[in-house]
Formats: C-alpha cells, sequence, structure tokens
C-alpha cells in the first residue's frame, strides 16, 4: 500500500515566488494587470513550459478571460513599465486571418526556453516608485489620437 502524499499537487499550477509577491512593483499592479499576468501564465501552461518569449496570447482571449477589451492595452503596458512581462513582438490589427498577437516573454518565470529570469521588477525599490510608473504607463498612449476640432483635425498625445 502506497502513501500519496499530502502536498502535492493534482494538475498543471502556475508558481509564484514569495519575494516576488513581497515586492512594491507587485503590490502596485491594477487587478487588469494582475488578470493579464494570469492569463499570460496560463498561456505558457498551455506551452507546457516553453516557448517563454514567443507566447502568443490575442485580444479575444484577455477578454474571455475576463478583461474589458479597453484594460488590456494599459495592463500590458504597466507589466512593461514594472518589469513583470516583456513583450518581444508587437502584434498588428489587420482583417480576418491577417492579424498577429503580441508575443510575450514573463521576466520572472523560470523555464525550459528561459531558464535564467531577468527579475527586472526587483528594480523598483519602493511601493511610491511602482504606483508612478504604473500611473504613468497606464495613462500612456502607444499611439496619439486623432481630435477633430470643426473642420481641422489635430493630432494629440495622450500621455500624462
Amino acid at each position: 500500500m502506497s502513501r500519496r502524499k499530502r502536498n502535492q499537487i493534482d494538475g498543471q499550477f502556475s508558481a509564484r515566488r514569495i519575494d516576488m509577491l513581497e515586492s512594491p512593483a507587485w503590490r502596485a499592479l491594477s487587478q487588469s494587470a494582475h488578470r493579464v499576468f494570469d492569463r499570460i501564465c496560463i498561456e505558457l501552461a498551455h506551452h507546457g513550459g516553453n516557448d517563454n518569449g514567443a507566447l502568443p496570447v490575442t485580444y479575444d482571449q484577455f477578454v474571455e478571460y475576463g478583461i474589458h477589451r479597453h484594460a488590456i492595452a494599459p495592463a500590458i503596458r504597466e507589466l512593461e513599465a514594472l518589469g513583470f512581462v516583456e513583450v518581444t513582438m508587437r502584434g498588428r490589427p489587420g482583417a480576418g486571418d491577417h492579424r498577429w498577437p503580441n508575443l510575450f516573454r514573463l521576466t520572472c518565470i523560470n523555464s525550459r526556453s528561459s531558464p535564467n529570469p531577468t527579475d527586472e521588477w526587483r528594480r523598483i525599490g519602493t511601493v511610491e516608485e511602482a504606483e508612478l510608473r504604473a500611473r504613468a504607463a497606464r495613462l500612456a498612449s502607444a499611439k496619439p489620437r486623432r481630435v477633430q476640432a470643426g473642420n481641422v483635425i489635430a493630432m494629440r498625445a495622450t500621455a500624462t
């Protein structure tokens, strides 16, 4: 008769280091950023722990996971600014099947494809610094918006 260990996990799991969970950068993340991070971790699990740096996650997958479509881009910028995620290839919109998703690398994950995590989140020393970076990243826009004033179209950047 064999005894089963009580601390065994039945199924796939995603481990988080305690020093990361206690870090100022982790505590400054918004709920949307936490969900985006979790969805990218799920994608890594779907790839069997491989392909960190080439993890494709589409906007539709983020929306299916419960993130509002307009919260996805600010959350990704926030994760990048705080050092948890690197976008290795920017996706592009297109018609039909000609779209490309962003490809992600989790900086805190030790996987077969990237055995040495870079842990950029460690560079942030205080909660205040982390909150400033997160706020600036959420407010910054990747591209300028067009604002129409009468017949004149003016370009306006939405940063800070």
